[in-house]
């Protein structure tokens, strides 16, 4: 039986879905490695957030893994319609898990008054990964459009979320490092906590993510 080019199609903005989540993976396992490492030699709070918002960004890319290997099986599309919810919930719960660190970790670096030593590593780590997640978010967004997958969709918001912490943890760095404005950073960040649990309820009641 001949397959239908809009079936073609979907297989191919699958396999790019999995491809997207792939790099998203690798790509946040070794930069939270070299992250969290930098964080311990320099004593950095807010690079040692940034390092475990790269682990909690692994985890949603293998969720959609899941989400979309479903789909290149050949699940039903009943049970595509399940798979998407159930990854959808799972990804507005690492959202909270996100938002809870964030606002937990920037509260204790205002509280004890942490001041990071420089590090030109975390500097150069967080250049490198607005520029990544920038591009992942784009693609995302594009083959969620393609799929009419609110999960993808939701990942692409969590992997624009990382470009924001991504910003704020260079420019915490940055202006400590030239300023000594060591309250930068954790400011930042807690003004970051209620977008992230905004967009987590929008994706729990299974709302469009408005990314």
């Amino acid at each position: 039986m001949t397959v239908s080019a809009p079936s073609i199609d979907r297989q191919a903005l699958v396999r790019r879905g999995l491809h997207l989540e792939y790099l998203t993976i690798g790509w946040n396992l070794v930069e939270g490695t070299i992250a969290v490492l930098a964080a311990l030699a320099a004593g950095s709070v807010a690079l040692l957030g940034f390092g475990v918002d790269s682990f909690v960004e692994s985890v949603s890319g293998a969720v959609l893994v899941w989400r979309l290997k479903g789909e290149r099986e050949g699940a039903s599309h009943q049970q595509i319609k399940k798979l998407d919810l159930q990854a959808h919930r799972l990804v507005s719960v690492s959202l909270f898990l996100l938002a809870a660190y964030v606002a937990v970790d920037a509260s204790l670096a205002l509280w004890n008054r942490e001041q990071p030593a420089p590090s030109m590593v975390g500097i150069a780590l967080t250049l490198v990964s607005i520029c990544v997640m920038l591009w992942l978010a784009r693609a995302k967004r594009q083959t969620a459009a393609g799929l009419g997958s609110r999960a993808l969709e939701a990942d692409a918001f969590q992997t624009t979320a990382c470009f924001w912490l991504s910003v704020i943890a260079l420019t915490g760095i940055g202006l400590n490092a030239a300023l000594g404005w060591w309250w930068a950073d954790p400011v930042a960040a807690l003004g970051m906590t209620p977008l992230l649990v905004r967009e987590g309820s929008e994706a729990w009641r299974g709302e469009d993510c408005g990314c």
